[in-house]
């Protein structure tokens, strides 16, 4: 487990990627299929992540709260990428105008 919170360090799908090799019984328990893991290691790491972590023995409880927690991370992280582009952008078109 100690490795595990390391290697998030590195960034979620690092930690999907080693969690996925170490521990492959809990990946299958987790998910049925290959698409919805696939989906979520390009999109949404963090929720996937949880989800591995908390669905195995159930969602239920204080279980919600990190699913929660890991979908907001997600959320920002992309809402902030795509910020991020916008004002790169304005920023080039104002110099190309200028210049």
């Amino acid at each position: 487990m100690c490795l595990l919170v390391s290697i998030l360090f590195l960034g979620p799908r690092a930690g999907i990627v080693v969690y996925w090799l170490g521990w492959p019984a809990a990946w299958n328990e987790a998910f049925s299929h290959f698409l919805v893991p696939l989906i979520g290691f390009i999109a949404f790491p963090w929720t996937i992540l949880m989800w591995v972590l908390v669905a195995p023995g159930g969602v239920d409880g204080w279980d919600y709260l990190w699913l929660a927690l890991a979908i907001a991370i997600d959320v920002a992280s992309l809402a902030s990428q795509g910020g991020a582009g916008r004002s790169r952008l304005a920023t080039t078109s104002a110099s190309t105008a200028a210049g």
